[in-house]
């Protein structure tokens, strides 16, 4: 897959096949839009090609923080797995938030990216304050000589799919399930191994503190987590994730640390990939840190069975 991030980067063609979007999550609504643009790009004979933005849009327009359910390489790898041919990175700006929806259509899909046809969702907005919409964009087809396919929202047990409701069922809920459920895929967060304070190991559950990739990556609800751990050498095991201030302990910093059961080793400064299952349970402070360490082992006990049913 050819990662075009940047202007600099990119190399226009005109045979491609588009869909425009921010894409974060790549959920299983997403997935429909993808589907139908990798059908559409073979039977017509050029690169399927995905359009994102970063940062968010939201972020710039709005001076907003939108925690991202996919950082930009995260999205990459996904894509690539599902076979997609062109990733196009732009990056988003005040001063392109400003462009009038058809200087976008004609200098950005047009002139720089190159099409031959574009697939949308139902409700894609585009250019200065949304104010582009399905219609606007097949009267530009007309006009520069491409066609439009536009595909309906999607649904899963009735809820539409969004990277809003995602978020929302993360930060508000802590429905790891539920998220997946929409997703299509377990929720990830990927970091490295920093040193922590080494309370874990104090008390019998050695715990890796991970530093995020990205700091806008979203981190789910405060509480604990039946996961999945993959470490460097390709091997997942199970593991119990902690997100929260470690209230028993009175510290206030917001930290992910995960013991990754049965393993032996020092993974302080590698690189780990965490999946989550299942939400056990609220943070919560604890009188001692013996009362601490007899909550983990419970908390232990019902992570294992949840990894071996899901995992």
């Amino acid at each position: 897959m050819n990662r075009e991030f940047g202007w600099d980067n990119i190399a226009r063609d005109d045979r491609s096949v588009v869909t425009v979007g921010t894409f974060d999550g790549v959920h299983r609504g997403h997935k429909v839009i993808v589907d139908h643009l990798l059908e559409r790009a073979h039977q017509r004979g050029g690169p399927s090609t995905l359009v994102s933005f970063d940062p968010h849009p939201r972020s710039v327009v709005r001076e907003q923080e939108v925690p991202l359910l996919t950082t930009v390489e995260e999205r990459a790898a996904i894509l690539e797995d599902m076979g997609l041919d062109r990733f196009v990175v732009i990056p988003f700006s005040t001063e392109f938030a400003k462009k009038a929806p058809e200087a976008y259509v004609e200098d950005v899909l047009v002139e720089r990216i190159g099409l031959q046809e574009i697939t949308v969702g139902y409700d894609h907005q585009f250019g200065r304050k949304r104010a582009g919409d399905v219609d606007l964009l097949r009267e530009c087809g007309d006009r520069f000589g491409f066609t439009v396919d536009v595909i309906s929202s999607q649904k899963v047990d009735q809820d539409v799919v969004s990277s809003r409701r995602i978020r929302s069922v993360l930060t508000e809920e802590g429905d790891v399930e539920r998220a997946a459920d929409l997703l299509g895929r377990p929720y990830e967060l990927h970091g490295t191994v920093a040193r922590g304070e080494g309370r874990g190991r104090e008390i019998g559950f050695p715990t890796a503190n991970i530093a995020l990739d990205d700091p806008r990556k979203l981190v789910p609800k405060r509480g604990v987590y039946a996961t999945l751990v993959t470490t460097p050498d390709g091997t997942t095991r199970g593991g119990m994730m902690n997100i929260g201030r470690r209230p028993t302990f009175d510290e206030m910093e917001v930290t992910a640390e995960v013991h990754v059961f049965d393993f032996e080793g020092d993974l302080y400064g590698e690189r780990l990939s965490v999946q989550f299952l299942q939400r056990l349970r609220d943070e919560q402070k604890f009188d001692s840190a013996d009362a601490l360490a007899m909550q983990l082992s419970e908390d232990e006990r019902h992570c294992r069975a949840i990894v071996e049913e899901l995992g």
